[in-house]
């Protein structure tokens, strides 16, 4: 059995949907890889996610805004013959996402994002943010340049 691309939008939303975090890979200072996961939300075909306002992250992306972020999600154990190790795999389906991350600093901006982030994991967008925690969070946006799938065994 092989992998095949997924191409219609509405399985790639489907399986970032799916996923209750996202891994963002990007290229650090020394030219290395450096990969995080982080909580999302994901509206219209654009990205968002949020943290703290310091770290190694922030510093990479100011210098190289970058990323690909990786959504996998249905993982089942699968096997033809349960005495023979080569005949397991693993079913799956994924999403890479690949762009530039791109820092908000509009205070409503940055709220109304915040919502959107919270609406996944709660089903509510109605938080309301003191100033000084919408002034010391970070929050980005991702449009995808590029987007490819992949499943197998679905």
């Amino acid at each position: 059995m092989k992998a095949r691309t997924i191409n219609q939008n509405s399985e790639i939303e489907q399986v970032i949907a799916s996923c209750d975090v996202c891994h963002v890979g990007m290229v650090d200072l020394n030219g290395k890889p450096y990969v995080l996961p982080f909580n999302f939300g994901y509206l219209g075909g654009i990205l968002y996610i949020h943290s703290g306002p310091d770290g190694k992250k922030i510093d990479i992306w100011s210098k190289n805004p970058n990323v690909c972020i990786a959504f996998s999600s249905d993982y089942l154990l699968r096997c033809q013959h349960q005495d023979v190790a080569c005949s397991y795999s693993m079913k799956y389906r994924s999403v890479l996402l690949y762009g530039k991350i791109e820092e908000i600093f509009d205070l409503d901006e940055k709220q109304h994002i915040m919502n959107i982030i919270m609406k996944k994991y709660t089903n509510r967008n109605n938080f309301e943010y003191s100033p000084p925690a919408i002034r010391n969070v970070k929050v980005f946006r991702v449009k995808p340049e590029m987007v490819e799938g992949k499943a197998y065994g679905y």
